[in-house]
């Protein structure tokens, strides 16, 4: 039953993008028509044995994500928790134990200020958390060479104004533009 679900999620995904550096590994666009899979990460693993594709149960993380955020109204930590026993459920059910799984992944997961940054796929994110990180990180300078601070956070605070707006036409409250984004 988890394989056709799992089928019929992968169907429903427009387009997958993996020419970004994304933090935690995915994401997903506003209209959730675009799925972004960092560029370092592998669509594979060896475990025992095996090839496992990991492209599935990540973009089978980010459709639940989306859709309890955007069709049940759930708060992005709650949708992100589900999303990820949907994710260990669907890893399992392929006979891969989440231990295993779970390791590989983590070795891809990048901190704040590796790489160079991108906030495309965050500009639709709902994660106010993430961004603040990301302008902490910018202002300790921890980017790489040839990136201007200034053109960073003028991306940051363009993602904040379009978080600030959605949230707005949802009838919840502004953030405070006063609150220090560090």
């Amino acid at each position: 039953m988890m394989d056709r679900a799992l089928d019929a999620i992968l169907r429903r995904v427009g387009k997958l993008d993996r020419s970004h550096d994304i933090p935690y590994l995915a994401g997903y666009s506003q209209d959730g028509k675009t799925i972004y899979i960092d560029r370092h990460m592998p669509p594979s693993f060896r475990c025992r044995g095996r090839t496992i594709k990991t492209d599935a149960f990540l973009i089978l993380h980010e459709e639940v994500e989306k859709t309890l955020i955007d069709q049940l109204g759930l708060h992005y930590l709650h949708a992100h928790q589900i999303a990820t026993r949907a994710e260990q459920a669907a890893v399992r059910a392929a006979g891969i134990t989440w231990r295993d799984y779970d390791r590989f992944m983590q070795k891809y997961v990048k901190a704040i200020g590796d790489e160079r940054l991108d906030t495309k796929p965050y500009r639709d994110e709902h994660d106010l958390d993430l961004l603040r990180r990301m302008m902490a990180s910018i202002e300790r300078g921890e980017m790489p060479p040839g990136h201007r601070r200034e053109k960073l956070r003028q991306m940051i605070k363009q993602s904040m104004a379009e978080l600030n707006a959605r949230r707005v036409a949802r009838g919840l409250r502004k953030i405070s533009s006063r609150k220090p984004l560090t």
